[in-house]
């Protein structure tokens, strides 16, 4: 009786499998990038933002060699990030007129240059709802933090899905 259970169970996840596979669906993993940008420039308004240091770290990890700035500049994939943006806009209030919730809008726009091609400007925007609470402003300051890392690690990663998208 077990061993027909397990049967079964072995040939429904084999079918699953098989037909997973065959639909072309795969794990997402970290974005390659094509050959032209496996080497390539960085450079950003704020080279000690979080936000760029994310980026350095995530096409590191898709197997991106960065370079500094040489006389030979025309000749590679040149990628430049503005400054990130934060906006808040209030959402709704409590009864005596404090701000209850927020929605944040993170902002980022960058610029990729490629020889012999128009520079493709990029801008998007990632967007959270966030509850304040005046009584534990402590804490709320400290989800808001960890909102803002959140935030910065995706749009890290859309830039770098963005790129092998290019």
């Amino acid at each position: 009786m077990r061993l027909s259970i397990l049967i079964k169970h072995g040939l429904a996840l084999a079918l699953v499998c098989v037909l997973l596979s065959g639909c072309g669906f795969h794990l997402k993993k970290a974005s390659y990038l094509p050959v032209e940008m496996r080497t390539l420039v960085l450079s950003g308004d704020d080279k000690r933002a979080e936000l760029y240091e994310l980026l350095v770290n995530d096409l590191q990890q898709a197997q991106v060699e960065l370079v500094d700035k040489t006389q030979n500049d025309n000749q590679l994939v040149q990628l430049h990030l503005y400054r990130d943006t934060l906006e808040r806009q209030t959402l709704s209030l409590f009864k005596n007129g404090q701000v209850a919730q927020y929605q944040l809008a993170y902002g980022v726009s960058y610029r990729l240059t490629r020889p012999n091609q128009e520079p493709v400007e990029q801008r998007f925007e990632l967007y959270r709802n966030y509850q304040d609470d005046p009584d534990n402003a402590l804490a709320k300051a400290k989800e808001l933090e960890l909102l803002l890392n959140e935030l910065r690690q995706l749009a890290s990663k859309r830039i770098v899905r963005e790129l092998s998208q290019l």
